[in-house]
Protein backbone atom coordinates (compact mmCIF):
# COMPACT_ATOMS: atom_id res chain seq x y z
CA UNK A 1 0.00 0.00 0.00
CA UNK A 2 1.13 3.76 -0.75
CA UNK A 3 2.74 5.55 2.27
CA UNK A 4 0.67 7.92 4.33
CA UNK A 5 3.20 10.83 5.39
CA UNK A 6 4.13 11.00 9.24
CA UNK A 7 2.32 12.80 11.00
CA UNK A 8 1.78 13.91 15.10
CA UNK A 9 -0.54 11.40 17.19
CA UNK A 10 -0.82 11.48 20.62
CA UNK A 11 -1.50 8.96 23.28
CA UNK A 12 -5.08 7.57 22.56
CA UNK A 13 -5.62 8.61 19.51
CA UNK A 14 -5.21 6.12 16.55
CA UNK A 15 -2.42 6.91 14.07
CA UNK A 16 -2.09 5.85 10.52
CA UNK A 17 -1.95 1.88 9.63
CA UNK A 18 -3.37 -0.02 6.83
CA UNK A 19 -6.57 0.75 7.05
CA UNK A 20 -5.95 4.24 6.74
CA UNK A 21 -4.27 3.21 3.78
CA UNK A 22 -6.67 1.49 2.05
CA UNK A 23 -9.19 4.02 2.60
CA UNK A 24 -7.09 7.30 1.26
CA UNK A 25 -6.54 4.78 -2.00
CA UNK A 26 -10.03 4.27 -2.05
CA UNK A 27 -11.14 7.85 -1.67
CA UNK A 28 -8.26 8.90 -4.58
CA UNK A 29 -9.89 6.65 -7.26
CA UNK A 30 -13.48 8.24 -6.83
CA UNK A 31 -12.13 11.27 -7.75
CA UNK A 32 -12.12 13.80 -5.12
CA UNK A 33 -11.40 17.44 -5.65
CA UNK A 34 -12.77 21.15 -5.82
CA UNK A 35 -16.03 21.51 -5.28
CA UNK A 36 -16.24 17.62 -2.87
CA UNK A 37 -17.66 18.45 0.34
CA UNK A 38 -16.65 15.89 3.01
CA UNK A 39 -17.00 14.37 6.42
CA UNK A 40 -15.12 12.61 7.85
CA UNK A 41 -16.57 10.74 10.58
CA UNK A 42 -14.08 9.81 13.71
CA UNK A 43 -10.39 11.77 11.88
CA UNK A 44 -8.56 10.02 14.33
CA UNK A 45 -4.77 12.19 13.48
CA UNK A 46 -6.68 13.68 10.93
CA UNK A 47 -4.85 11.59 8.03
CA UNK A 48 -7.72 10.84 5.84
CA UNK A 49 -8.61 14.50 5.92
CA UNK A 50 -5.70 16.23 5.45
CA UNK A 51 -5.51 13.42 2.38
CA UNK A 52 -8.88 15.04 0.75
CA UNK A 53 -7.44 18.77 1.86
CA UNK A 54 -4.52 18.19 -0.72
CA UNK A 55 -7.02 17.04 -3.25
CA UNK A 56 -9.04 20.18 -2.86
CA UNK A 57 -12.24 18.80 -1.05
CA UNK A 58 -13.76 21.00 1.58
CA UNK A 59 -13.51 19.09 4.60
CA UNK A 60 -15.38 18.60 8.24
CA UNK A 61 -13.60 16.51 10.59
CA UNK A 62 -15.29 15.29 13.67
CA UNK A 63 -14.43 12.71 16.49
CA UNK A 64 -15.96 12.16 19.73
CA UNK A 65 -12.24 12.59 21.56
CA UNK A 66 -10.85 15.68 22.37
CA UNK A 67 -7.09 14.41 21.57
CA UNK A 68 -7.93 13.34 18.21
CA UNK A 69 -9.48 16.89 17.65
CA UNK A 70 -6.61 18.50 18.42
CA UNK A 71 -4.28 15.77 16.24
CA UNK A 72 -6.51 16.87 13.54
CA UNK A 73 -6.15 20.08 13.79
CA UNK A 74 -2.35 20.18 14.15
CA UNK A 75 -1.69 17.57 11.53
CA UNK A 76 -3.86 19.94 9.06
CA UNK A 77 -1.86 23.32 10.17
CA UNK A 78 1.54 21.23 9.66
CA UNK A 79 -0.08 20.63 6.28
CA UNK A 80 -1.27 23.74 5.35
CA UNK A 81 -4.57 22.72 4.56
CA UNK A 82 -7.31 24.07 5.59
CA UNK A 83 -9.96 21.42 7.65
CA UNK A 84 -12.81 22.40 9.78
CA UNK A 85 -12.68 20.32 13.14
CA UNK A 86 -15.22 19.43 15.34
CA UNK A 87 -16.07 17.86 18.42
CA UNK A 88 -19.10 15.35 18.93
CA UNK A 89 -20.50 12.22 18.23
CA UNK A 90 -20.81 11.77 14.67
CA UNK A 91 -23.16 13.16 12.65
CA UNK A 92 -24.84 15.36 15.90
CA UNK A 93 -21.83 17.25 15.37
CA UNK A 94 -22.79 18.41 11.88
CA UNK A 95 -26.46 18.03 12.22
CA UNK A 96 -28.54 19.59 9.47
CA UNK A 97 -25.66 19.48 7.13
CA UNK A 98 -25.05 16.88 4.07
CA UNK A 99 -21.95 16.28 1.68
CA UNK A 100 -21.01 14.81 -1.43
CA UNK A 101 -18.78 11.85 0.38
CA UNK A 102 -18.69 10.18 3.73
CA UNK A 103 -15.50 8.96 5.27
CA UNK A 104 -14.71 6.90 8.34
CA UNK A 105 -12.35 4.31 9.98
CA UNK A 106 -14.12 3.46 12.51
CA UNK A 107 -13.51 1.13 15.74
CA UNK A 108 -14.19 -2.22 14.59
CA UNK A 109 -12.32 -4.67 16.85
CA UNK A 110 -14.70 -7.33 18.12
CA UNK A 111 -13.87 -6.43 22.38
CA UNK A 112 -15.00 -8.90 25.40
CA UNK A 113 -17.50 -7.75 27.93
CA UNK A 114 -19.99 -5.63 27.48
CA UNK A 115 -18.99 -2.57 29.18
CA UNK A 116 -18.40 0.96 26.69
CA UNK A 117 -14.79 1.20 25.23
CA UNK A 118 -12.89 4.14 27.26
CA UNK A 119 -9.54 5.78 27.31
CA UNK A 120 -7.05 4.36 24.29
CA UNK A 121 -9.08 1.34 24.03
CA UNK A 122 -12.22 3.71 22.41
CA UNK A 123 -9.97 4.14 18.77
CA UNK A 124 -10.60 0.40 18.15
CA UNK A 125 -12.62 -1.46 20.66
CA UNK A 126 -16.29 -1.53 19.40
CA UNK A 127 -18.36 -3.94 21.20
CA UNK A 128 -18.76 -7.68 21.44
CA UNK A 129 -19.53 -7.96 17.60
CA UNK A 130 -17.49 -5.13 16.71
CA UNK A 131 -19.73 -3.04 15.06
CA UNK A 132 -20.82 -0.43 17.64
CA UNK A 133 -20.20 2.88 15.53
CA UNK A 134 -20.61 0.69 12.31
CA UNK A 135 -24.13 0.03 12.97
CA UNK A 136 -24.72 4.09 13.76
CA UNK A 137 -22.61 5.15 10.60
CA UNK A 138 -24.98 2.96 8.50
CA UNK A 139 -27.49 4.63 9.53
CA UNK A 140 -26.87 7.67 9.90
CA UNK A 141 -25.16 7.64 6.16
CA UNK A 142 -28.87 8.04 4.29
CA UNK A 143 -29.41 11.49 5.81
CA UNK A 144 -25.91 12.97 5.97
CA UNK A 145 -25.61 12.25 1.97
CA UNK A 146 -26.58 14.37 -0.96
CA UNK A 147 -28.41 12.68 -3.86
CA UNK A 148 -25.23 10.39 -5.21
CA UNK A 149 -23.49 10.90 -2.33
CA UNK A 150 -21.07 8.33 -1.60
CA UNK A 151 -20.06 6.78 1.79
CA UNK A 152 -16.52 5.44 2.12
CA UNK A 153 -16.16 3.12 4.86
CA UNK A 154 -12.94 0.31 6.02
CA UNK A 155 -13.60 -2.62 8.41
CA UNK A 156 -12.79 -5.92 9.50
CA UNK A 157 -13.48 -8.78 7.81
CA UNK A 158 -14.35 -10.25 11.56
CA UNK A 159 -17.19 -7.29 12.37
CA UNK A 160 -19.57 -9.15 9.39
CA UNK A 161 -19.00 -7.41 5.76
CA UNK A 162 -22.25 -9.18 4.73
CA UNK A 163 -24.49 -7.61 7.45
CA UNK A 164 -23.03 -4.12 7.03
CA UNK A 165 -23.74 -4.54 2.82
CA UNK A 166 -27.49 -5.43 4.17
CA UNK A 167 -27.70 -2.61 6.65
CA UNK A 168 -26.90 -0.17 3.48
CA UNK A 169 -29.33 -1.63 1.18
CA UNK A 170 -32.11 -1.84 3.92
CA UNK A 171 -31.55 1.90 4.26
CA UNK A 172 -31.63 2.56 0.94
CA UNK A 173 -28.23 3.15 -0.84
CA UNK A 174 -26.55 0.61 -3.31
CA UNK A 175 -23.73 -1.23 -1.18
CA UNK A 176 -21.00 -3.17 -2.34
CA UNK A 177 -17.13 -4.01 -1.34
CA UNK A 178 -15.14 -1.91 -3.40
CA UNK A 179 -11.40 -2.91 -1.72
CA UNK A 180 -10.14 -5.76 0.34
CA UNK A 181 -6.18 -6.64 1.64
CA UNK A 182 -5.31 -9.61 4.21
CA UNK A 183 -2.98 -7.83 6.79
CA UNK A 184 -0.98 -9.78 9.64
CA UNK A 185 -2.63 -9.62 13.08
CA UNK A 186 -2.05 -6.15 15.21
CA UNK A 187 -0.71 -6.58 18.51
CA UNK A 188 -4.38 -5.64 20.07
CA UNK A 189 -6.09 -9.23 17.54
CA UNK A 190 -2.88 -11.18 18.70
CA UNK A 191 -3.65 -10.79 22.61
CA UNK A 192 -7.44 -11.58 21.97
CA UNK A 193 -6.89 -14.61 19.47
CA UNK A 194 -8.14 -17.35 22.33
CA UNK A 195 -11.46 -15.27 22.67
CA UNK A 196 -12.02 -14.63 19.05
CA UNK A 197 -11.95 -17.82 17.89
CA UNK A 198 -13.70 -19.33 21.28
CA UNK A 199 -16.81 -16.99 20.42
CA UNK A 200 -16.41 -18.23 16.69
CA UNK A 201 -15.41 -14.95 15.37
CA UNK A 202 -11.70 -16.38 13.84
CA UNK A 203 -11.53 -18.97 12.35
CA UNK A 204 -8.85 -21.88 13.92
CA UNK A 205 -6.09 -21.81 10.99
CA UNK A 206 -6.65 -18.11 9.86
CA UNK A 207 -3.16 -16.04 10.72
CA UNK A 208 -4.29 -12.70 9.10
CA UNK A 209 -6.73 -10.34 8.86
CA UNK A 210 -8.75 -8.98 5.83
CA UNK A 211 -9.75 -5.20 5.66
CA UNK A 212 -12.54 -4.44 3.52
CA UNK A 213 -13.71 -1.11 1.83
CA UNK A 214 -17.44 -0.79 2.02
CA UNK A 215 -18.54 1.85 -0.70
CA UNK A 216 -22.42 3.11 -0.84
CA UNK A 217 -24.00 5.03 -2.87
CA UNK A 218 -27.23 7.56 -1.96
CA UNK A 219 -29.80 6.91 -5.02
Amino acid sequence: MNAVPAFVTLPGVYGPQDDTRLLLRALYREGVGTGTELLDLGSGSGAVAVGAARRGARVTAVDISWRAVLATQVNAWLSREHVLVRRGDLTAAVRGRSFDMLVSNPPYVPAPGDRSPHGAARAWDAGHDGRLLIDRICDAAPRALRPRGVLLMVQSGLCGTQDTLERLSCAGLRATVSDRALIPFGPVLRARLLWLRRHSLLDEHQDREELVIIRAEHT
